[in-house]
Formats: structure tokens, C-alpha cells, sequence
């Protein structure tokens, strides 16, 4: 027999979601370069965008520039036309473009050493954020053909002026586990100061043995650390994090992934090879449903005490976890998450209060999922005290979890909906916003 527990007013602390806007503002992943730029890397100078990809059709590195972060972009050409004495045939993965303290542009890049047969990191420098850039040295910066080669660099400069490169190992060139590695660097990001450090392994079952992509953000309270996962061939791609409070380590990955292609209901295809510039967070995904050519999106970054959402990827918030009253919750009902725990709101005095997050102001759809098994069911939401409306839900049975999508107005930050009975009964599992 299900059990069912009595409970009073109790409150505790949930991790906050994502936004849409009722400014001019992205409502969720935008495409704004609709032709192949994969792994793209982002640079604002003043008040102009500079992108640049893997190699395409439109050159080794492909640069474009935009004057805001949701374009127009306009392909400019190739910042790399030269490629370095180093390297032999192939393509050119995933650079990354900086500004130095003397004011002039470092680019990092991923190419293929002729030497030692694997893809290696290399460095270029440039006056100008189009290019061209100049390759720097006779060898690349980092090539070990014992770990798979090295690829997927980008620069992170702390609070403190010190500056550092990300990579990764390429392990899965040679059949072995990569890791995400972290070494620091003088000003000039080309002369090492220090060790590396190993920050991140693939772990889990769904990074299908791939970690990459890493590109590191300094908030206030902790290290976040974002990096891709999964076969970039296809939907099981995707974006997620980890997070740490000293920059060396350890970090711990987050509980979901922050971009999948389920989390954005398939709007974006294998979303990864990300980069974060301010408020907007940039990645590619497959257009066309295809796998010849992948695009470049931007979508809202916010940060809810310190973690990142994006807008137009749900984010879930158990019920449970809201602050309950005169309620029940219902322990071992099938089909809910964490742990099969309901909150089961059956009187007219019952309510859920559940805490969620908006990087901007605006209109998102809540998906509640709940379940009802006495005849349909109805509850009273109510957003920040405010703006009421009736939330109906159809009964399909005690044991069969259902969603439906209600939308809300919300203010940017945190925010308070509450569920309150109204007819019959249901029970709550969870909603995530998008």
C-alpha cells in the first residue's frame, strides 16, 4: 500500500530555471547563422561581435562579425589563410580568439600535426580580430601523440589577471578516456608558467566516453566550467557543466545537462561546441534535421545563485522540494522522479509553493506534470501573488504522469508559483520552465 505523510508548511531550497523576455530580447535558441559554423567561438570588441569556426566551406578558420550578438552576421572570410609550418592536410578545429593586455589578438586553434599524426593545438596573432593571423613558433603548443593529440583550446584570464588554456586530450582518437585539462600562461598565452591540471573525465554513461569543448566562467561564488559531451554526430550531443570554488578543482558536474536537444523540445539538434560571452551563450547544433552542416545559435544565459540557465531549455523544480502546505506527499507513486515522491494537494487549504528562475522578464510555458485518477482535476496558480488562473488537469489514472504546458508571466530573477486545490484532486511532480 502507498503511504501517505501529513505535512505542514515545509520549505527548502531549489535551483532556479530559464526566460524568455518582453524586450527585444532572444525568446529561446535563435539560429543566427544559417549555414555550417560548427564549434563556434565568440568575441565582442566595443560594440561588435566577432565569430569564428571549424574549417567549412568558407575557409581554414571562418571569421564573421555582427554588430549585436543576434546579428546580422556577415562571413568575412578566412582569419587563418596561412597555416603553420607544422601542420599537413586536413581540416582546422574549434579556435578560440582573445585579446591580450597589449591589445592584440591571440588565437588559439586545433590542426594536424605532420610530425606527429594527430590533431595538435597551435597558436596565431593578429592586430586586427578579422585577421589575418600569423601562426606563432615552428610547433604546435601542445601535441602529445601518446594521449590522442590535443584539441578543443580556449583561453580563460581570472579576477587576478592570470591567464590560462583549456584543452582536451583527444582519447578517443586512440580508443582511450579524455580529460579536460587546465595550464597556466604568461600574458602573452603562448609561454607556460606552470603544470596542468586535470579538471573533468567522461564519467557518465550519456557522454558516450567524450568530453569536450571546456570554456571557464568566474562568478562570484565558484568556477563554472562548461563543456559538450556525447557523439557529435547526432541528438545525443549536448552541453552541460561543472562547477568548483578554486579554479584546479575538483569540479562537480551538474545534475542534468544544461542543452539537449529534448531540453529545447528539438528546436536545436546535438546542441555543443558552446562558448559564453556576457549574457548570451553560443553553440551549434545540425540544420535541416541533416548531419552535412551545423549552424550557430545564441540563446539568454542567466544565473541563478551562481549556476547557469538558458532560456528555452527547460530546467525542472520538484515539487517536493517547494514549500508545502497542509498537503501530502506521496511516497513510491509510480512514474515521478526523485525518489517517486508526489506532492498531493487534495483540500482547499492545500498548496505548493514552487521557487523558480528567469534570466529576463517575460512569458514562458510551465509544463507541470502531475497525475489524477478521481476524475479531472483543477488547480488555482497563482504567479507572485498575482495574475490567477485555473490549471485543468484530464485524468489519465493514479500511476500515468502526464504534462501540461501553462503559460506564465514571469519577472526576471526568482519567482513564487503556487499550486492551489480548487476541484477534485491531483498530485504534482514536477515543472520545468521554458
Amino acid at each position: 500500500m502507498k503511504s501517505m505523510l501529513l505535512c505542514l508548511a515545509v520549505t527548502a531550497t531549489v535551483l532556479g530555471a530559464t526566460a524568455p523576455a518582453v524586450h527585444a530580447a532572444t525568446v529561446g535558441p535563435s539560429l543566427v547563422i544559417n549555414q555550417d559554423f560548427p564549434d563556434p567561438d565568440v568575441l565582442q570588441v566595443g560594440s561588435t561581435f566577432y565569430a569564428y569556426s571549424t574549417s567549412s566551406g568558407a575557409g581554414r578558420t571562418p571569421v564573421a562579425s555582427a554588430p549585436s550578438a543576434t546579428g546580422p552576421w556577415t562571413i568575412r572570410g578566412d582569419a587563418l589563410p596561412t597555416p603553420p609550418s607544422w601542420a599537413g592536410g586536413g581540416g582546422f578545429w574549434a579556435p578560440d580568439v582573445s585579446r591580450r593586455s597589449d591589445g592584440t589578438y591571440l588565437m588559439y586553434f586545433t590542426g594536424p600535426s605532420a610530425a606527429v599524426g594527430r590533431m595538435c593545438v597551435g597558436a596565431a596573432v593578429s592586430t586586427n580580430p578579422l585577421g589575418p593571423f600569423t601562426p606563432v613558433g615552428d610547433a604546435p603548443l601542445v601535441c602529445d601523440g601518446g594521449e590522442g593529440g590535443d584539441i578543443d583550446p580556449s583561453s580563460f584570464v581570472d579576477t587576478d589577471g592570470k591567464r590560462y588554456l583549456l584543452y582536451k586530450n583527444d582519447g578517443n582518437a586512440i580508443g582511450q578516456a579524455p580529460a579536460l585539462w587546465l595550464q597556466p600562461v604568461a600574458a602573452d598565452g603562448v609561454t607556460f608558467t606552470g603544470s596542468r591540471t586535470a579538471l573533468l573525465r567522461a564519467d557518465r554513461a550519456d557522454e558516450a566516453n567524450v568530453i569536450e569543448a571546456p570554456v571557464l566562467v568566474h562568478r562570484p561564488s565558484q568556477y563554472v566550467l562548461f563543456y559538450s559531451a556525447g557523439n557529435y554526430g547526432g541528438s545525443g550531443y549536448y552541453t552541460s557543466y561543472a562547477v568548483s570554488p578554486s579554479i584546479t578543482g575538483s569540479y562537480s558536474k551538474a545534475y542534468r545537462p544544461l542543452i539537449t536537444t529534448d531540453s529545447v523540445d528539438g528546436a536545436v539538434v546535438g546542441p555543443g561546441g558552446e562558448d559564453v560571452v556576457g549574457d548570451r551563450i553560443f553553440f551549434h547544433g545540425w540544420l535541416n534535421g541533416g548531419r552535412d552542416a551545423r549552424g550557430m545559435y545564441v540563446a539568454d544565459l542567466g544565473w541563478a545563485n551562481d549556476y547557469p540557465v538558458v532560456r528555452g531549455s527547460r530546467v525542472r523544480y520538484e515539487a517536493e522540494r517547494g514549500t508545502l502546505n497542509d498537503c501530502r506527499v506521496r511516497t513510491g507513486a509510480a512514474g515521478a522522479s526523485q525518489g517517486a515522491v508526489a506532492a498531493y494537494i487534495d483540500n482547499d487549504d492545500s498548496w505548493v509553493d514552487i521557487t523558480v528562475f528567469a534570466p529576463t522578464a517575460g512569458n514562458y510555458t510551465a509544463h507541470v506534470a502531475y497525475a489524477a485518477g478521481y476524475g479531472d482535476a483543477q488547480h488555482q496558480l497563482t504567479v507572485n501573488g498575482s495574475a490567477q488562473q485555473v490549471v485543468d488537469y484530464p485524468d489519465h489514472g493514479w500511476d500515468n504522469w502526464t504534462q501540461v504546458g501553462v503559460g506564465v508571466d514571469l519577472n526576471a530573477g526568482w519567482n513564487t508559483l503556487r499550486f492551489q486545490h480548487l476541484t477534485r484532486w491531483a498530485e504534482l511532480d514536477f515543472v520545468e520552465i521554458a
